[in-house]
């Protein structure tokens, strides 16, 4: 069966490289020199930082079984980054509205540098602080660094569909090829050189400290809100007030946290799904598959947000159904096919089957990141942009902790039918967004801070 791995790797691979090699004028939008040269200064920055992140990514759960800790410990510790992310942060995406995006990139950088160090102690305490941290520095990645460049890019008086282009560069470059080239370096260093497992760890630090390198040297400073002095229950009010008046922000933050829900599930479940038998499977020929995939996703996106005349919000509806149906293919093959009773042994028909549909998965899910992010450029407030995007977190998180809580409870089928339910309720409320995608906002922002104001006198 180990050319079957082959088969699907260099499948997506040829088809990535014929979608970059193919491209002709309609599928590319013509840019100023300026706008290429802040573009390539971010994709260098959201690279660097991206593969921060991906070094650590495989070595996670390893390095902590190293250390003598069980399942039930370990899964408290990932709860705890989770927690983390969720508890704490809503408080530093507001703080990077208020006191500044670049200055929280920055903070990004140094927290998730001070994670790392801590995977150096095998003390149970001091790895839980390091997952408080990085959960942290998980929400400033996904928060501040696309805050700075909305900003950024409309202060500088690009056009805004030139955001798109950045938007699916960045998850081309930094959730597919750098995820690729990370995992094989974590490889290198952890298996051809012995380093042992915090090598990765060290090696995440080196491209995060180069990032905020760059970050400090080339980046200018940009704010949310401007106005007024106000506490972090003032900005909550106003962050939450947004989402209420404006429906087309509730639907995005819904079907954000409902994709990245079954997203995050996904990465739990899909090891015991095509090795429900232990079998011997290529984990990390897979994962290099799956950001083969994303990189497929994310070059379609690229295509399709070039042309004026389609909608993110028509697509999209499409892409959540493909991922809804992705995601149910366990509970089908659980019916069609009969279940492998042999232990061990090489990835099993069934496996085949859902390594197919867990690859097109990814490649959805290589579409979705560009495009939500266009969505939200368009939609979320930019006064509050940080705020929101972390309160959209916050279901997410819940339900991680939940799932991660719970994920021996229930069977392994129930999951997946679950996730691809969450994806289905999505597309329907993608198809409400794109009913009501034209209507105007109800209220500007600045008319929302005079009402919050006025219903609290006492807050000058």
């Amino acid at each position: 069966m180990e050319i079957f791995y082959y088969l699907v790797f260099g499948f997506f691979g040829l088809v990535v490289a014929a979608m970059e090699l193919s491209k002709n004028n309609k599928d590319r939008i013509t840019t100023s020199p300026a706008f290429n040269s802040f573009k390539n200064n971010y994709l260098l920055v959201y690279s660097l930082m991206m593969a921060g992140d991906w070094l650590q990514g495989p070595y996670v759960y390893y390095l902590y079984s190293t250390y003598g800790f069980g399942k039930g410990e370990i899964g408290q510790l990932f709860i705890a980054g989770f927690g983390s992310s969720m508890l704490f942060g809503t408080i530093v995406g507001s703080l990077a509205d208020k006191q500044g995006r670049k200055r929280a990139c920055v903070t990004y950088c140094i927290t998730y540098i001070l994670s790392c160090i801590t995977k150096h102690s095998p003390q149970y305490r001091v790895l839980m602080v390091g997952r408080v941290l990085g959960g942290i520095a998980t929400s400033l990645l996904f928060s501040s660094f696309e805050s700075w460049l909305v900003a950024e890019h409309n202060k500088r008086g690009f056009e805004q569909q030139w955001l798109s282009i950045t938007f699916s560069k960045a998850i081309f470059l930094g959730n597919g090829l750098v995820a690729i080239v990370a995992g094989l370096l974590g490889n290198l260093l952890v298996d051809s050189l012995s380093l042992g497992p915090v090598a990765p760890f060290d090696a995440a630090s080196c491209f995060l400290a180069i990032g905020m390198a760059v970050i400090l040297s080339s980046w200018s400073e940009n704010y949310g809100d401007p106005s007024e002095s106000k506490d972090l229950l003032t900005q909550f009010r106003g962050a939450a007030v947004a989402i209420a008046s404006d429906e087309k922000i509730a639907l995005l933050g819904a079907i954000q946290s409902l994709f990245e829900g079954s997203m995050y599930t996904f990465v739990f479940l899909w090891t015991p799904a095509l090795s429900p038998n232990d079998e011997d499977i290529p984990h990390g020929f897979i994962f290099a598959t799956f950001m083969l995939a994303s990189m497929l996703g994310s070059s379609l996106a690229s295509r399709l947000m070039a042309r004026q005349s389609l909608r993110v919000e028509s697509y999209m509806q499409i892409v959540f159904a493909v991922a809804s149906a992705s995601l149910m293919l366990p509970i089908l093959i659980s019916f069609f096919v009969p279940p492998s009773t042999e232990r061990g042994g090489g990835i099993s028909f069934g496996g085949c089957i859902l390594l197919l549909g867990f690859t097109t998965f990814e490649a959805c899910c290589g579409i979705f990141w560009p495009s939500i992010m266009k969505m939200r450029s368009q939609y979320i407030p930019e006064e509050a942009r940080s705020t929101i995007m972390n309160f959209f977190r916050i279901p997410l998180n819940i339900f991680v902790c939940i799932v991660l809580y719970n994920v021996s409870a229930f069977p392994i089928t129930f999951m997946f039918g679950m996730c691809s339910i969450f994806l289905l309720v999505a597309c329907f409320l993608q198809r409400r967004l794109f009913l009501i995608a034209e209507k105007p906002k109800t209220e500007d922002w600045e008319a929302m801070k005079e009402r919050d104001t006025e219903a609290d006198p006492l807050n000058i």
